[in-house]
């Protein structure tokens, strides 16, 4: 897997919190470490590093963001 972005920073989430409670697809149930999820953003604090890339909008600012996932299957 390889991840695109137009964004210096990622954020790595994991299910560690999920106790099979909760029910997906299918009526599978979601154990603990069963996913996970990569956010591409800006650095999370970046607003409080000025040596950072800065993360503020102001009024009438648009925000872009960009990503392309690619999965090969090379061995």
């Amino acid at each position: 897997m390889e991840i695109f972005c137009d964004k210096p920073g990622v954020q790595f989430f994991t299910g560690n919190f999920l106790d099979s409670t909760d029910a997906g697809k299918g009526g599978t149930a979601y154990k603990q470490h069963n996913g996970f999820c990569l956010e591409t953003q800006n650095f999370p604090d970046s607003i409080h590093q000025p040596d950072w890339p800065s993360m503020a909008l102001s009024p009438g600012d648009k925000y872009r963001h960009a990503m392309v996932i690619r999965f090969s299957t090379k061995g």
